[in-house]
């Protein structure tokens, strides 16, 4: 039996659209097939264990000045054609869209992505072992989260002729130790099932539970503070939301102005989607292929994310940030990368502090806080 690949699928979609568009319809196709397993545990025992397979596929067309999307999960050859039938009448009804940015030219995509066979493969039993080990470690608190795995292929092709595909696995944890005062949190994604111990995560949030036991109401004044790594993360997401976002920045809602020192010199921030320990795609929702992008540089602000719409008005060109839903929320780099400060990488400690690194950092302060996790974080005024 013959195995109809993504990339088939996409030209069978663009085949119909030549049918049925007609001359001048410009067209491009992304098909992913996505495996997502999931295992969750509550009050330290598995309740819940499901897996889905899903395959869709996008199509964006542009005729007659006017841009149509449509989507579908049924591959078989008349849910194609409807695809493509609903999609052109859809355009018939949708406004003028002077915008268009055209597509992507045929660009070589270097890198397919990180795919790791044991996540490929990954079973009911490979998760909760993982689960195992975080309740084992928590040494009798009680316990609560998930284990996932995910494996990701994917093609796209358009009607220019560029054509991309590629692959990208992952797997995370997320988990909380509870005691009658407290929650500690741990949390890890990596390309990798090897990249998730969860004996050490179960470890980390019991630790941070224990050390909350007991809070006492701190009075309001100048605190210094230290941010461990998932706090972080929070803030580079509203970063990259509100701040580096290319649809912000062209409607001068961002604080972001290439060419100033915006922030302190010790930080550099990257989006960088090639390296070893990321996950997603090479290349984005509109078939252009991502690189190593320097947001920041020693302090100064030196480039902004743009897809090809954002990129058109910007008078500059796309740097592969398209996502979906991006005409509402604009051009997101999705890989940032906060450059660490020089010395030996972080390791394990015994104790409520992430790292070594954090830990570190925490010798250094009089009198202040240890910050592990923010929540429901809302950005008042973006610039």
């Amino acid at each position: 039996m013959t195995t109809v690949t993504e990339l088939d699928l996409a030209a069978r979609v663009l085949e119909w659209v030549r049918v049925l568009g007609g001359p001048g319809t410009e067209a491009e196709v992304l098909v992913e097939r996505r495996a997502l397993a999931l295992t969750r545990f509550a009050n330290s025992y598995i309740h819940q264990n499901v897996a889905d397979s899903t395959t869709t596929v996008r199509l964006r067309l542009h005729r007659d000045g006017r841009t149509a999307l449509g989507s579908t999960t049924l591959t078989v050859t008349d849910a194609l054609k409807d695809l493509v039938e609903r999609t052109v009448a859809a355009s018939r009804l949708t406004p003028a869209d002077p915008g268009w940015p055209g597509l992507t030219p045929p660009s070589p995509v270097d890198y397919a992505g990180v795919v790791d066979d044991d996540i490929v493969a990954a079973t009911p039993a490979d998760r909760a072992g993982r689960v195992r080990a975080f309740v084992d470690a928590a040494g009798g608190l009680p316990t609560a989260g998930f284990c996932s795995t995910r494996y990701l292929t994917a093609a796209f092709a358009n009607s220019a002729g560029q054509v991309a595909q590629g692959a990208t696995t992952e797997v995370s944890m997320d988990g909380i130790a509870r005691t009658a005062g407290a929650d500690g949190v741990a949390r890890l994604a990596g390309p990798r099932l090897s990249d998730v111990d969860g004996g050490v995560l179960g470890s980390r949030a019991a630790a941070k539970a224990l050390a909350g036991a007991d809070p006492v109401e701190l009075p309001p004044g100048r605190y210094e503070v230290v941010l461990e790594p998932t706090a972080v993360g929070d803030i580079l997401l509203s970063l990259a939301l509100y701040g580096f976002n290319g649809k912000a920045v062209n409607e001068r809602r961002s604080f972001v102005e290439v060419g100033r020192d915006q922030f302190d010199a010790l930080v550099t921030l990257v989006d960088d989607p090639t390296a070893a320990y990321q996950i997603g795609l090479r290349f984005d929702l509109e078939g252009t292929p991502k690189h190593p992008l320097t947001l920041v540089g020693a302090g100064r602000t030196e480039a902004v994310p743009h897809d090809r719409r954002t990129a058109k008005v910007a008078g500059t060109r796309s740097t592969g940030h398209a996502i979906p839903g991006g005409t509402t929320w604009g051009a997101l780099p999705a890989n940032l990368i906060l450059a660490p400060a020089p010395g030996d990488p972080a390791h394990e400690i015994d104790g409520p502090a992430a790292d070594s690194s954090v830990l570190a950092l925490v010798r250094q302060v009089g009198r202040g806080l240890l910050v592990t996790d923010h929540w429901y974080t809302r950005v008042l005024d973006p610039r």
